[in-house]
């Protein structure tokens, strides 16, 4: 049985509750519509933390130490067939040559030395003839290397101790050349390396500000950066690796803006974005045969495929 309906109610008015409920429906469901585009636009707002993790990098899991010497050897790969003629950038003709060279590198241009040798090796051909040499004579002709009172010092001792000690000749192994005056351990890898097949890591100013952009080491000190470098290569590679590496530095991989946009390492490089991106920008950037212009070397390697530089004066330096 069902309940009675309360006295002096009748079935007509019955509807009358209905009526209040029904005229509220519509206002609940109209304001539920006014709500739903802001729930919407609201949703449609990227989170805050989505904000914070929006960079990859940021949440990038560390590269492994094994990525990073797989990486750093694609990179190798790729260099040599970029630069399959690198060379050294000093004009020699034998060890005693490139000894000297090197030398007069420090704090200048291979260029300047390039332009400054012809004139000294005419003079004093030998370490005999070098040691003999008068000091302001000596000075007079690497005066353009600049600092060429300290080198010519450098240069007479080498000399002396080349032509007391050694017979003349230029010693094949680091412990002798490390000994010489002026001559240091990038020095003695230069000549190690080109004159005698010796592998060894050059670590100059280029190697090392590309070494550390491409995230194979983080050392400052050259012996350590050459130490960790050692490690990830192949010793039968350090030498090559390390014209390479030059070569890309000088040509692309500038200092203050490199050329992201020209280089063919780009999508192995964590360092990309730091320089110009836009391709057309970036070609003018471009140096020595990549960029038109003539190299370093006065007498380039046959298969050298730029311009050699001017004996007098040059239009690009690096």
């Amino acid at each position: 049985m069902g309940e009675q309906a309360p006295s002096g109610t009748s079935e007509k008015a019955r509807p009358a509750p209905q009526g209040k409920a029904s005229a509220k429906k519509p206002r609940t469901t109209k304001t539920a519509e006014a709500a739903a585009p802001a729930k919407a636009a609201k949703a449609a707002e990227p989170t805050r933390s989505a904000k914070t993790a929006k960079p990859a990098k940021a949440t990038a899991k560390p590269e492994s130490r094994l990525a990073m010497i797989r990486r750093a050897r694609r990179i190798n790969r790729e260099l040599a067939e970029v630069y399959p003629y690198a060379h050294p950038e000093l004009d020699f003709r034998n060890p005693f040559e490139l000894l000297v060279a090197t030398v007069l590198s420090a704090q200048t241009t291979d260029l300047r030395v390039n332009q400054t040798t012809p004139a000294l090796f005419a003079a004093y051909p030998t370490p005999e003839d070098m040691a003999a040499a008068a000091p302001e004579e000596l000075e007079e002709i690497i005066r353009p290397t600049g600092f060429f009172r300290a080198k010519a010092k450098s240069l007479l001792g080498l000399s002396q101790a080349l032509r007391d000690d050694f017979g003349g000749e230029v010693p094949g192994r680091l412990e002798d050349l490390v000994k010489l005056p002026g001559v240091g351990r990038k020095t003695a890898n230069v000549v190690l390396g080109n004159a005698f097949g010796v592998p060894g890591i050059t670590v100059d100013t280029h190697f090392g500000r590309l070494v550390r952009r491409f995230k194979w080491t983080e050392q400052q000190d050259p012996e350590k950066v050459e130490a960790e470098i050692c490690g990830i290569f192949p010793k039968s590679e350090w030498t090559m690796l390390s014209h390479r590496v030059v070569f890309h530095g000088r040509r692309i991989c500038h200092a203050r803006r490199p050329a992201c946009g020209a280089c063919p390492i780009a999508p192995l490089c964590p360092a990309y974005g730091e320089g110009e991106t836009d391709p057309e920008k970036a070609k003018k950037l471009l140096k020595y045969e990549k960029g038109g212009q003539p190299g370093q070397r006065l007498s380039p390697p046959p298969d050298y495929p730029g311009l050699p530089a001017a004996p007098l004066g040059a239009r690009t330096e690096a």
